[in-house]
This record gives C-alpha cells, structure tokens and sequence, in this order.
C-alpha cells in the first residue's frame, strides 16, 4: 500500500453539488459490497483522500463516473497499486495484444474489447493520479503519449499480422511486424511531442516505401498501404459497446485533399521540397515515428531535415506563422481574453500562442541552433533560454502558464471525453466548472485564467505583434507620383539627408521597378512596409546621403532582395546595424547584398562572446559547410562558410565586441580553418584518383600575415608547401599513376585552385605562393630536404625574414613538427648582426623605390610604419636568435616586448614601437575593414576618415594625419639606432 495510488492522493476537487455527489458514492458502496473484489474499499469511503476525489468526480466528470460504476472492479484495481507500475502493465498489454490474436489465444473480437478496455483504464487512472496531485503536468502527457505509441503500435502490428495472413505481405519478423515492412506512422502535434492531452484527436501521417521487398506484388503498393492505414484508423476510433482507442486524424499529410491515406515517400520528398508550407514545417518539428518500421520513419525525418530546419535564420516564417494566428481569431472570434466561452487553446493568451511562441523561434533559429530542435514546449522554452533567445522571466512565466493552461484543458475534456478547450459560456456551469479545478469561487479562477493569459499574450506579442516600427511618428513620407512632397522633403530634411530631392528620387525609383532586385510584387510590398523604417534608420548614420547610395548600389547588384527586405523589417537591430554597415563599411555592405542571411549572426547571443582560437573557430567553419555532397558543393559551401564567418569578424570590429588585434587573430584563424579543410577535401579527391605517395608526408605553411595572426579583411594567403617522400618509393599507388615530385605539384595547384577559383558564390582568397624557395621561378612544392638545404646555403636574407612569421597550418602533424624545428633551426643560426640591418636597410629602400612611401594614409608602407616595424622585429630575430631563441616564432609585438626583456631594445624604445604598431594595426584593420581595395583618401567618404580618428581616440582626420606623422618620426629615429 506504501506506492498504491490511495495512499498517495494529495487533493481532490472542491464539491458543487454535495447532495448529489453523496448519494451517487452511496450508490458506488452498495455496488462495492456485492463484489468481494471491491470490498477493501468500502474502509475508504468514510472519509480521507480517496472519499474527497470520488465525490468530485461523481460531482464533476459524467464520464469518469460512469468508467467507475460501469467496473468497481477495475477501480480497486487501480486504487491498490502505484499508478507508475499500473501504467506500464497497461501500455504493455496494448503494445502486445497482436501476439495474443496470432497465437489463438482470444479472439479479434477479444482484441478490439481490450483494445478499449485498456483505453478506458488508463483514462481513469490518469484522471485520479492527475486530479488526486500525484503526477505533474509533464507526467501526465507523457503517460497519455506513452499509451497512444502503444495503441497505434499495437494496432499496426496487428493489421499488418492480419494482412500478412491474408497473403499480401511477407512480415521480415511476425514477433515485430513492423520492422522492414516498408510502412511507417508518424506522429505530429502533441502527440508528436510526448505532450498528449487528455481526450485529443491523434494526429498520423503515414508514408510507404513503394520499393520495398515485403509486398508480393509491388504495383499495389498504394492500396495494400492505404488499406492498411483504414484499418488502423477503424480498428482505433470506431465505437463499440466498450467504447473507441483514440480520434485518428490523417489531415496533416500532404495535400489531404487529394493524396491517400499512405503516401509514398517519393511523393512525401517531392511535395516538401516544391510546395511545403511554414505551417507543416511547424508541425513536423513535432514528428516522430511511433509505429511500423521505425527506421524508415527515422531516414525520411532525416531526408527532410534541410526542409525543417533552414540553414539561415528565417524571419519570414515569424510572419507566416503569425498570419495563420491571426486567421485563428479571424474565424473563430477568440481576439479577446474573456472568462465565459473562452477558448483556452485558440483564444488570446492560450496555449497554441505559448506553442507558437516556442515553434517559431524553433523555425527561425532551430536551422542554426540544433539545441533548439527539440520536440516538448517546456524543454524548449528552457532551451531557448539557455541559449540565450529568451529572458529567465519568459521561460519561467511561459512555463507556468503552459502548466496551468494544460490543466485547465484536462479537466474540460475529462467532464465529457470531449475534445473541448473551450470554458462554459453559462455562469453556474462556469462555477461549477471552477470548483473542478480546485477554486472556491468563480472569482478567483476567473482572476487566475486572465492573469496567466495576460502574461501569455504579453510574451506573445512581443515576439509576433510588435512588427518592425515604421516610424510613424517621423512625418509624412509620400513617394508616389512624379512629383515631390513638401511634406515627405521636409520630413527627409529633418531626418539628417542633405540631399533630399535625390533621396526622393531614389526611393520612387525603387517603387517604380528600376532596380531588378526589388521588381517582384512581394518585394515592393516588403519595401513600402519598410521604407519608413529603414529611412529612418539610415537617418541616424553619420552619412544618410551616403549610406542610401550605397544600398541603392546594392539593390543594383543583387539578383533579388525580398530576402534582405523581409529580414530587415523583421529586427530593429539588424536594421540599425545594417545601415551603419552602408556608411561606415561599404565592404561588410557589400557581402551582406550577396548573401543577406549574413545578418543572421548578428542577432545570435554567441556574437557577444567571440572567441579567435583556432580550434574553436575551425570547428565553427566546419559546421557551417556541413556535409557537401560532392566536390562543387564543398567549394560552394566553403565560401559560404569563409564570407559569414569574415563578416561576423568585421561586424564584431564594427560593434565594438573585439579589438582590431583580435580581429586579425579571427581572420588567421578563418583562413587556417579553411586551407585545412579545402586541404583534406582536395586531397580526398586527389588521392582517390592517384593514390598516395607510400611513406610521403606534406605540411603547408603560412607566412606573413597570416602567419603570424594578424590577418585583414582584405588579405591574400601567402602559402609555402613542403613535402617529403621515401627516395626508394617514388610513385603514387592509385589508378592513374604519377611520380612523387609530379604528385605533390599537381597536388598542390589543385588546393590553389580549390582557394582561389571564382565559383557562383564569388571569390575565396587569392593565394601567393612567391615566398617559397627560388621564388616563381622555383616549383610550387618544395621537397624537405631541398627546402632545409635552399634556406641553408643559398636563400637571401629577406627569404628568412619571410620565415620568422612562418606557422605550420595544415598537413600531416608530425612532419608540421618537423618543419617547424627545421625553419627555428634556420632562423636561430648566428649572423653577423651589423651585416642582417644592413641587409634588412637595403631592402628596406628597394620596396620604397618599387612601391614608394609617401602616402601618409598607407599604414604599412609610409616611412616609420608598419613595414619598418615589422622589419625591426625580423633584423632582432635573425641578428640575435642565435643567443636568444625565445625570439623565434613570435608576432612583431611580442618579438618587440621578447627583446626588450633580454637587453636589445630600451624599455621607451620597446614601448615606443609597441604603442606605434598597435595604432598602425588598428587603422589599417579598420582600412580595409571598410574599403575594398585601394585607400584612396581622396575618394573615401568623410565619415570613414572620421571613424579612423575615432579609433586612434582623435577628434579628426587632420589631428590624425598629424599625430601619424609624429609617431612615425619617433619609429625612423629607433630604426636609424638599432642597427648594433
């Protein structure tokens, strides 16, 4: 008795109608002392617990009365065991009653009473273990989706046990009919999602596989399949004397109206991928197999994954999904939280709009986020605060409601068995109903429905009904016609543009079609949704003139734009932040034309906690190529993956979030992520056609920049290829043959090329290979030990300066360990220190004379900038490596920082140069972080010089120019002195 269900009540509901309620449970105890299996409960009618629940239930539940009067038997049974284990018994009998009908041991007829009898026990013990306070919200769905599994389950092995008898199929396994048999049930909606109701239709899809090998005769695939889904549903729903299973709904397959009850996977696959809705890519986030061969289920939710869960961010599916509410209220009349009549499902502030609230969200961000593909509300409002989409006030409040919304709904269906969620409209039947759920009067539970509705319904517009802000409150903005408004100009004027008349202009122009990218109906009609918005948002730049240029430009070049439109109007801060882009950054700009869904990361709550370390941020890049599907897919996809991941980089710079020297650490990494894995895909595809070399190994190197992390915007790749190979095995294994030398050269212009090749989604990197030994004229692969032996006895100095920013990037691991002592090796030989700075002046004074050095905005060229600093750092390396080879393998501000604690450089010296190269970096990352190309100051808008100066921490280009000027006087005195 210790986990019997009797001893374990903890409420029950309040009585309306005591009188009758009595006389009903005196009724009950005479039935009870006619049976002597029902005895023992006479003792637990007195009073107590389990008095209290049988008189609200006898008050309140017609239908749960009835189950216990119908069988005391059943009821004893119930009250005497613990409910956890009365569950499972029941579900176990259900799931196996095919087994019993195929030994003989009852008959069909037995089977469809037990299937209902099962039905109607496990109702009443949900009821008491729910309305009793022994199972949670969450316990009681669970154990109404745990029993329809068994029901559906057990229901289609026995359908597909008859058939099979019939002759129409051959059952791989008779104990387990489902498995191979080519005929899958999915579950959708709550059921779906283990959250079953009460008394709820069961929503099932059904799909076959037309190709499998069960059906003796594999043209009826469709009718023995269909046939087979109409006995399920009749052996389920038809009533009988004992009552039905479960309501069965077949209406969320595809195209209900004109497709059967099974429908094949081929046609499944077709019908998604051309014509599926928003609304059934909600539903089957839900899905789930439940019945049939589970593997296939599994496969086909699989195949639709890409269908499900977009790649990008999808802000339309926020307006889809809202319409199909608003159509809700439309037809239904549910548009205001009321007591009386009330729909606590479909009105204001019920559960479908804490559901929505949850599955949109799912939609928008589930593509990106996996976290956020889970089926259950209350795990996914946990979830999406976990990761960040919602406050712990929404999770907590929604979680709440959701609770207490569900229980309201269980007790509605338990009074009848109805599929009902909506409140009495009569008022003593509305107390009454009160009382049920455990409130003395109609006052509080009315006080208790709207409270939680109201929060509901504030979440909820939050999120749906606050639509994008269309600066109403700015003025008149009137673009039809050819003329321009008085009004619309000052309202332009007003806004920050100086030009308004050419603002005018532009946006008419833009309603009139001129731009390709904004023709489409839906696109005009996103864009006069928007135009006051985004007017307003590019009227807060430093530039509006400017910026609306730039986005014209865009649309100019863009071969659609509903897409950037719809996301736009979708998020203030992508807004805001987009216009800022079309000022300050035309180069971030330009990539989010080519790809809009750019964007996406900006609104993700990663990208206020970057991080620039290479293992994390190539396991990122890895994630976004995902699985190509063949060699032009991951080329596609890698410079999908390259271009967002350098334009979170540049917006993380542009917002604030990282430094410029981080954002140069970002860039590397990036670079490093993808040469590695364009590496192995090339090298996949190389070695499947020429095998590999036995006992070879090859390492790539990055130089410059990119080898020592301070990677721009705009950077090329400068790439050193090394290889080794056993001298006594000197060709390839695979089918086409090549020599070891041949290989590796074919090996590596086939990884330049994967690098650097324009494909439809534009550029990668260019890629320098000139740094390698002998230049261009030199192979573009070096063999190890020709490498080792050039750099001993014949490279120039300038070629070990290249290799003090040498990094090992990609290859084989230990021969990258290899190389990588081999170049320390290299550059920690003893050198006459007088001859490296003289070496290093020299060409020092043939790079000004070939590309000049007087343009006060070339950060890295003009006299006293970063060249000169870079070459300070390299002359310290290879003159005093030798003595001091911590030096070694170190970027120029910690070569700088190294050499002053061992003795070289003047603490003012070493922090002259420091302070100076970080002002140079920082303006140089932002160069190129907004223009493409040349820094031409002559044609840069103002407002770009203008944010320079406010990154050197200066009012303005002029006091920029001067205090350049002046840091660089201060960097050719140090390089003038540090040639001892």
């Amino acid at each position: 008795m210790k986990n019997a269900l009797i001893s374990r009540l903890a409420k029950a509901p309040l009585v309306a109608d005591p009188r009758r309620a009595k006389a009903q449970l005196k009724d009950l105890a005479e039935r009870l002392r006619d049976e002597p299996e029902t005895a023992a409960l006479l003792e637990h009618l007195d009073d107590g617990a389990f008095r209290d629940l049988l008189l609200g239930l006898a008050d309140h539940s017609p239908f749960l009365w009835q189950l216990i009067v119908n069988n005391p038997a059943r009821l004893a049974r119930l009250a005497f065991a613990a409910p956890e284990e009365t569950h499972r018994a029941i579900v176990a009998s259900q799931l196996n009653l095919f087994r019993e009908l195929r030994s003989g041991a009852i008959t069909r007829e037995d089977a469809v009473s037990a299937f209902r009898q099962n039905r109607n026990a496990h109702a009443l013990l949900v009821a008491m273990a729910d309305i009793g306070g022994i199972w949670s919200t969450e316990e009681v769905t669970q154990a109404l989706s745990d029993f329809a599994d068994a029901s559906v389950a057990g229901g289609v092995n026995l359908v597909l046990t008859e058939t099979a008898d019939l002759g129409r199929i051959r059952l791989a396994d008779p104990d387990a009919p489902g498995e191979g048999s080519g005929f899958t049930v999915l579950a959708l909606g709550k059921h779906g999602a283990g959250e079953l109701n009460y008394s709820s239709d069961i929503d099932l899809v059904i799909f076959f596989d037309p190709d499998t090998t069960v059906l003796r005769d594999p043209s009826e695939a469709a009718t023995v399949y269909t046939r087979i889904a109409q006995q399920l549903a009749k052996l389920l729903q038809e009533r009988t004397a004992d009552g039905y299973v479960h309501r069965v709904d077949y209406r969320l397959r595809p195209d209900p109206g004109s497709t059967p009850t099974a429908v094949s996977l081929a046609s499944a696959y077709v019908y998604y991928e051309t014509v599926g809705q928003n609304w059934e890519r909600a539903a089957l986030i839900k899905a789930r197999p439940v019945a049939g061969d589970i593997a296939l289920g599994e496969n086909f939710l699989a195949e639709l994954r890409p269908f499900i869960w977009r790649k990008y961010f999808d802000f339309a599916s926020i307006a889809d999904v809202h319409a199909m509410k608003r159509q809700i209220h439309a037809v239904r009349g549910h548009d205001q939280i009321a007591v009386a009549g009330h729909d606590i499902k479909l009105g204001r502030g019920g559960i479908r709009e804490i559901e929505f609230f949850v599955q949109t969200q799912q939609l928008v961000f589930g593509g990106r986020r996996p976290g956020l593909r889970g089926r259950r509300t209350l795990d996914m409002l946990k979830s999406l605060h976990d990761e960040g989409w919602i406050t712990a006030q929404a999770r907590d409040e929604l979680s709440d409601a959701y609770r207490f919304l569900r229980t309201i709904e269980h007790r509605l269906q338990m009074v009848a068995d109805e599929q009902t969620q909506r409140l009495p409209s009569d008022e003593e039947q509305l107390k009454r109903f009160a009382k049920f759920c455990g409130y003395p009067t109609l006052k509080a539970f009315s006080k208790a429905l709207t409270d939680q509705a109201r929060i509901v319904q504030g979440h909820y517009a939050l999120l749906f009904e606050e639509g994008p802000e269309l600066a109403s409150d700015v003025g008149s903005l009137v673009f039809t016609g050819s003329d321009n408004d008085p009004d619309t100009l000052a309202t332009l004027r007003r806004l920050g543009f100086q030009d308004p008349e050419r603002v005018a202009e532009t946006v008419r122009g833009w309603h009139f079609g001129r731009r390709p990218a904004i023709q489409s109906a839906r696109a005009r009609e996103v864009l006069t949704e928007l135009t006051p918005a985004l007017l307003s948002a590019l009227g807060g730049t430093a530039d509006p003139d400017g910026a609306l240029a730039a986005l014209d430009r865009a649309f100019g070049r863009m071969p659609a734009a509903v897409e950037l439109l719809t996301i736009l109007q979708s998020h203030d801060r992508l807004r805001l932040l987009f216009a800022d882009l079309l000022g300050t950054a035309p180069r971030l700009a330009d990539t989010v034309a080519q790809s809009p869904h750019v964007l996406d990361a900006l609104i993700d709550p990663a990208f206020g906690t970057p991080t620039t370390d290479d293992e994390t941020i190539e396991e990122q890049v890895r994630l976004l190529i995902g699985p190509p599907r063949d060699y032009e897919d991951f080329l596609d996809r890698v410079r999908d993956a390259a271009r967002q991941m350098r334009f979170i980089t540049g917006a993380r710079l542009l917002s604030g979030v990282i430094a410029p020297k981080q954002a140069g650490e970002a860039y590397a990494a990036i670079a490093r992520a993808v040469i590695r894995a364009s590496f192995e895909e090339v090298r996949r595809a190389f070695e499947a056609e020429h095998g590999s070399v036995p006992g070879s190994r090859i390492a790539i190197l990055g130089l410059g920049r990119l080898g020592s992390r301070e990677l721009t915007a705009g950077s090329d790749l400068d790439l050193v290829v090394i290889y080794d190979f056993d001298e006594n095995t000197r060709e390839s294994t695979g089918p086409r043959r090549l020599d070891a030398v041949v290989y590796y050269t074919r090996l590596t212009q086939r990884l330049v090329s994967a690098l650097t090749v324009p494909t439809r989604r534009g550029l990668l990197y260019e890629v320098d290979l000139r740094l390698r030994p002998q230049g261009g004229k030199g192979p573009v692969a070096s063999q190890f030990k020709g490498f080792v032996n050039y750099q001993k006895t014949e490279a120039d100095l300038w070629e070990h300066m290249a290799l003090t920013r040498a990094r090992v990037l990609a290859g084989d691991d230990a021969f990258g360990s290899d190389v990588a002592q081999a170049v320390k090796d290299i550059l920690t030989r003893e050198r006459d220190p007088k001859h490296v700075f003289k070496e290093v002046r020299a060409m020092r004074e043939l790079i000004a004379q070939e590309k000049g050095d007087d343009d006060p905005w070339d950060m890295k060229l003009a006299r006293g900038g970063l060249t000169d600093l870079d070459f300070i750092a390299q002359a310290l390396v290879l003159a005093h490596a030798h003595k001091h080879p911590s030096l070694a393998g170190l970027s120029t501000e910690a070569t700088i920082a190294e050499a002053q604690s061992v003795g070289l450089l003047s603490s003012d010296d070493a922090r002259t140069l420091t302070e100076a190269h970080r002002l140079f970096n920082d303006i140089f990352q932002w160069q190129r972080l907004t223009i493409e190309g040349t820094f031409d100051a002559e044609k840069v808008p103002p407002v770009i010089l203008k944010r320079l100066a406010t990154v050197a921490g200066l009012p303005s280009a002029k006091v920029l120019l001067e205090h350049l000027a002046e840091v660089r006087s201060a960097i050719r005195k140090i390089v003038s002195k540090t040639a001892v």
